[in-house]
């Protein structure tokens, strides 16, 4: 008997901490790869990654530990445990299935509020700026949590060539849809393309950040190649993968997952441990390749983004 699930099952054990418990033997793995980890100054290379982009090194004008001098994540680790939805919704999923993505060429839309919209191609996006390294730790709101280093540029200085107006008081983001590179997405539960918004001072705040690549190299399709935001302050999945699209908007846009379900994903979703999510508690996370877990900071411990949000009730704008 073939059993063929319906489009719009997510199954819960990809969204819930248990993932992790019921694939035992990648926990495990992740285990070793945490206690090397735990010795070593630097981070793994991995050797043969699934549907990696080139790999190609990347040329880093600058480099800035901005994790607490935390070792970053094993990148073995980091690029086959992913969310992906398009690619799958098991957790490695995306390093078996994006290889299909193409990310050259790529062009961006900018559209919207702003007075030189226009349809970029990524390398031309991206010439004018010198790629930067920077170390995030990041919180997923399904309370695990990594450390990686990014390589990009500062998303405030991309959005400001195209001269966004007095009326920009957000951006929204869009992700690549294409059925044809992305079959699995049919089953993928989510409303595609994937959307997600950022209000425009978190935009251009120092700390936010758009990723070409990690670990010094491109980055992987399942990572979000080629054009991925970085907001290390909030829930992972506002980090929003393979952009196509930014536009400068007046009002709030929607965003994927809390279209999907409000009462669980706000707008904003700052990293927030006295914010109780309705299925688990977000006091405490676990990096993923350490067996105990550790108390979850305020704004992912980056307490220089707290002034964006002064005299707003957190627990009202979650």
């Amino acid at each position: 008997m073939i059993r063929i699930p319906p489009p719009s099952a997510v199954r819960s054990s990809e969204i819930t901490p248990e993932g992790l418990y019921r694939n035992r033997r990648r926990f495990l793995a992740e285990m070793g790869i945490g206690a090397v980890g735990l010795l070593t100054a630097g981070y793994t290379q991995a050797k043969d990654v699934p549907a990696s982009a080139d790999g190609l090194p990347l040329s880093i004008a600058k480099k800035s530990e901005r994790a607490g001098g935390e070792t970053p994540t094993p990148f073995d680790t980091v690029s086959t445990y992913n969310n992906y939805y398009e690619f799958g919704t098991n957790k490695d999923d995306p390093a078996q299935n994006a290889g299909t993505l193409k990310t050259r060429p790529w062009t961006v839309a900018i559209s919207g509020e702003c007075e030189a919209p226009g349809m970029l191609d990524l390398d031309a996006l991206l010439k004018p700026h010198a790629i930067e390294e920077r170390i995030y730790r990041h919180r997923c709101v399904e309370a695990w949590s990594i450390v990686v280093p990014w390589a990009g540029v500062p998303l405030a200085d991309v959005l400001k060539r195209f001269k966004p107006t007095s009326k920009a008081k957000y951006v929204a983001f869009q992700t690549i849809y294409d059925k044809a590179q992305m079959p699995q997405a049919k089953w993928s539960g989510i409303e595609l393309p994937y959307v997600e918004g950022l209000r425009i001072d978190e935009a251009m705040h120092p700390l936010a950040f758009l990723s070409v690549g990690m670990y010094g190299k491109t980055m992987p399709n399942q990572n979000g190649a080629p054009l991925r935001l970085t907001i290390p302050w909030k829930y992972g999945f506002k980090s929003i993968k393979s952009i196509v699209g930014i536009r400068f908007v007046e009002a709030m846009p929607p965003t994927t997952w809390n279209k999907l379900q409000a009462s669980e994903y706000g707008f904003f979703s700052n990293v927030n441990p006295e914010v109780q999510h309705p299925r688990w508690s977000q006091k405490s996370e676990r990096r993923l390749g350490e067996l105990f877990k550790r108390p979850t900071l305020m704004f992912n411990g980056y307490p220089e983004v707290a002034s964006l949000y002064s005299g707003m009730d957190l627990r009202k704008f979650y």
